[in-house]
């Protein structure tokens, strides 16, 4: 029952086959994947697992095209790749505002752009980082472009009690599922906006707050999955519906990112997660329990729902080919907020993350497909330009 998905069915540029750990084969043909640039990167990486391990044991698994250290190769889902440069992506950038806006994923997955982009920013002079709004929003700037990259953190895209960017690890999780103008103000004028939320929501029900948390009489109720994330992203597809500028607002939804926390599933150990995993799952069309279709099958409707209101919203779906990568996570190899205690450091599998992803690594292949999507959108207007 489970292929019989929409969002597992597509196939194009979403469906893609590893080959070994050193390319990747689409289904119409064999292309180049991305990997972000090597060194000089101004964004504070916390899930880069070349700084806590050798090069050679992190798991950067594809062939990159290179051409003065800044050609990409897209594959356009034909069987011919497509060559993209990092200066060609700025410039269908210039004078434009791009924000990722979600939880720390989506966060990655800005990180793995920043990265790109600033290659073709070689002096230090025409690039900044800032941090606004209590470091809630990150913005990269590329001067000479004009043209900004972005992160915004709203791990439940809705307003929450887990808002803030640092401490947000509360143990009680409340959400606010109508609630989501403090966090579009500060995105509402982007031209290009990349939405994602799964994380933060798996748990059997979360506790809902009709009200404000300074009223006394806020109303709380516990609400079951995936009922409580349909009403949020319910409250976000009509803020969309009201707010954006259809003529002008690309907009972009990224599907859940898989996990890797049961060996058992691809055929390990029974209790292993994806500590120490070295090669990625090879059995064709492995989808993992942590993958949840009900809750992806929500952001379908609920997009196809708001297409059908006026406002197109383009779902990456990146979840089947990030099934198999179960030897891509930083495992032990990453930031600790907390020091660890002795018997957590003698048991590495009760603190291996199998939820994040190394840098570089799969987030480039998801912005290979955001890439892709954006070309596709920008070409023609460039040719316009040029008859004009």
């Amino acid at each position: 029952m489970q292929n019989r998905h929409p969002l597992r069915r597509r196939r194009g540029w979403q469906q893609r086959r590893w080959v070994g750990s050193t390319a990747w084969e689409g289904r119409a043909g064999r292309g180049s994947a991305i990997s972000s640039p090597a060194g000089g990167c101004m964004t504070t990486c916390r899930i880069r697992c070349t700084r806590r391990r050798s090069a050679s044991s992190c798991p950067i698994s594809w062939r990159v095209r290179s051409t003065g250290g800044r050609t990409l190769a897209i594959s356009t889902g034909g069987g011919s790749p497509m060559i993209v440069t990092s200066l060609a992506l700025l410039e269908s950038l210039r004078n434009k505002r791009m924000v990722f806006v979600g939880d720390s994923l989506n966060r990655g997955q800005w990180v793995s752009m920043v990265c790109l982009v600033e290659s073709a920013v070689p002096t230090d002079s025409l690039k900044t980082m800032s941090f606004h709004h209590n470091n809630s929003l990150i913005v990269f700037k590329a001067k000479e472009y004009n043209a900004t990259i972005e992160y915004y953190w709203a791990p439940l895209l809705v307003e929450s009690n887990s808002d803030d960017p640092v401490n947000h690890r509360v143990p009680d999780r409340i959400v606010r599922v109508q609630a989501i103008e403090e966090h579009a103000r500060h995105w509402s004028d982007a031209d290009i906006l990349v939405f994602d939320t799964y994380l933060w929501w798996r748990r059997s029900k979360m506790r809902v707050l009709w009200g404000s948390f300074e009223s006394p009489d806020g109303i709380y109720r516990d609400v079951k999955m995936p009922r409580a994330y349909e009403m949020a992203l319910n409250t976000w597809s009509q803020w969309l519906e009201i707010h954006v500028n259809r003529s002008k607002t690309e907009l972009f939804f990224v599907s859940m990112s898989p996990t890797h926390e049961r060996a058992e599933e691809w055929g390990g150990v029974a209790g292993q997660n994806c500590y120490q995993e070295t090669q990625p799952i090879t059995r064709e069309d492995y989808w993992g329990a942590g993958s949840d279709l009900a809750m992806m099958k929500v952001v379908e409707t609920v997009i196809d729902d708001l297409r059908s209101r006026g406002v197109a919203v383009q779902i990456l779906n990146i979840t089947q080919l990030s099934e198999y990568r179960k030897e891509a996570h930083p495992s032990i190899h990453r930031k600790q907020w907390e020091p660890l205690k002795e018997e957590k450091l003698a048991n590495p599998l009760s603190y291996a993350d199998c939820y994040h992803w190394c840098l570089p690594g799969v987030p480039d292949v998801w912005n290979e497909l955001l890439y892709a999507h954006i070309f596709k959108n920008w070409v023609p207007k460039l040719e316009s330009r040029v008859e004009e």
